[in-house]
């Protein structure tokens, strides 16, 4: 299982799981990403930080000897920028501003965002795990 989210630090945190639902329902990405621009207002952009959060878990089953639960995190530090920029990725990308690269996440080539990727961080996390754990499945 799955989940991510952006977490704004002016907000206290927020948006976290609830990132997709923001506003309510039926909002689009882009009135998502509007209401969050205009929650922000005036905050200047040294209080503008925020991060995505990946977390992935895996569960063995209670019938093997490893029956276990593993949690995996995956972080992207970054910083809500004044006004989208860029058409790629989804969601928030076009307003989280990565100030090592100066663009935004949505201006980035997909092998860029990759690179940074909070899903990518705690999927490889995984990967290594269920590398470890595949020689005593086989067994």
């Amino acid at each position: 299982a799955d989940d991510s989210g952006i977490e704004v630090a002016a907000l206290d945190g927020q948006l976290g799981v609830h990132s997709a639902r923001y506003g309510g329902p039926g909002l689009t990405d882009g009135e998502r990403v509007e209401l969050l621009l205009r929650e922000l207002g005036d905050v200047p952009a040294d209080r503008r930080g925020c991060r995505y959060v990946a977390v992935l878990a895996l569960a063995w089953p209670d019938d093997r000897p490893d029956g276990r639960i593993e949690i995996f995190v995956g972080t992207c530090a970054g910083r809500v920028a004044p006004e989208p920029a860029g058409s790629g990725g989804f969601g928030y990308d076009p307003i989280f501003f990565v100030p090592g690269s100066a663009m935004t996440i949505a201006e980035m080539s997909p092998e860029a965002k990759d690179a940074i990727s909070h899903r990518g961080q705690a999927v490889r996390q995984a990967i290594m795990i269920l590398r470890r754990a595949a020689p005593a499945a086989a067994g």
